[in-house]
Formats: C-alpha cells, structure tokens, sequence
C-alpha cells in the first residue's frame, strides 16, 4: 500500500511542480496553436519517439485522425511506426536515422513534427529535428530532466524537470498530448462554425 500511495503522491507533487513553473502553460498554447495553424493551412503534424514515446506519438497521431472528444473531419496527422520502414533505415543506413529519413520523404514546410524525448538527447530524435528544420517545418518538443539537446532545436520545446525515472515524465507528456489535443479540436470546430 505504501508504493502506491507514495507513487500517486510523486506523481501529483510532479504535476502541481510543473504547473506551477513559469511559462509551461504558455508553451502549450503555442504548441497547439502551431499545430492548428498548419492543420488549417492544409499541413499535417508528424510525430515520433522511442518506446514508451512512440506509444504516446502514435496515440497523438490516432487521436486526430480518429476523434478525441467531438466528431469531426479526421485530421491529416501520422506517427513513424511503420516497422517496415524502420527495419529497412535501421538495416540499411542505422537506428539513428529512422526518423530523418522518413521526414526526408513525408515532410514539407508548414508541417509540424511532434518530437518526444525524454531524455531530450536521443540521436535518432535529434535527426528528426534538423531535418525537419531543412525542410521548414515547425518543431514541437516534449522532453524531460533539462531538455538535453532538443531544448535549442525546437520552436517550443516543453521540458518535464524530472531526473529520475522516465515513468513520471512520461505522465506529464500524455496529459500535454491530451490537452494539445482538445486544444485543436477546440480552435478549429470554433472556426468551421462561423
């Protein structure tokens, strides 16, 4: 019962930590208002991760193809999971580029990539995000601890200050992805209805 209990704490500590911390709540208005710009400009948001994040990248991706909270138009949004296309990148040019390649093929200015980090320093993360930049898309990104070197690469780049364990950053990241997710539903129904 303690584990529980302690674990439920932790997690509610962190939450209320980052809520408060100066400037998070204004990151995630922007992010949103990023991806709903390049929604409405007949863009599409790219996003992806390793693990646990690509689970939370193809979750965001789904969300708005499928619904969330409203029935709607889906959304033009993919997260890179095709194991085909890893397989044949990592076999053939390396795990790091993964992702890159794929932005390389499916990317394009006023696109957005949804980059998730943890750690804020995964290589093939890091790929993704310059050549996102080669290609004039914006970046979003969710990372933790101190936002390694994804904090100088993305247009808005929100940061979960923990050092521990992956678990609790990974927390935060699904509410953000929950709350970007109402936030275009929102801002774009609000737009087809006037």
């Amino acid at each position: 019962m303690d584990l529980i209990q302690n674990s439920l704490e932790q997690a509610s500590r962190l939450l209320a930590e980052f809520i408060a911390e100066d400037g998070n709540i204004e990151k995630i208005r922007t992010a949103a208002g990023l991806m709903t710009e390049a929604l409405r400009n007949k863009g599409k948001i790219i996003s992806c991760g390793n693990g646990g994040s690509l689970c939370d990248a193809m979750h965001f991706a789904e969300e708005l193809t499928g619904r969330f909270r409203h029935d709607r138009e889906a959304l033009p949004a993919v997260a890179i999971a095709d194991p085909a296309h890893i397989t044949c990148v990592g076999n053939d040019y390396g795990f790091d580029y993964i992702f890159s390649k794929y932005l390389e093929a499916h990317g394009k200015a006023g696109d957005v990539l949804l980059a998730i980090s943890t750690s804020g320093n995964s290589v093939n993360i890091l790929k993704a995000t310059d050549e996102a930049r080669r290609k004039g898309m914006k970046i979003v990104g969710l990372t933790g601890k101190d936002g390694g070197e994804m904090r100088n690469k993305c247009d808005v780049c929100i940061v979960v200050p923990w050092h521990e364990y992956s678990d609790r950053i990974q927390e935060i990241h699904i509410k953000i992805i929950h709350i970007l997710i109402e936030c275009i539903e929102k801002q774009l129904l609000s737009t087809d209805t006037k």
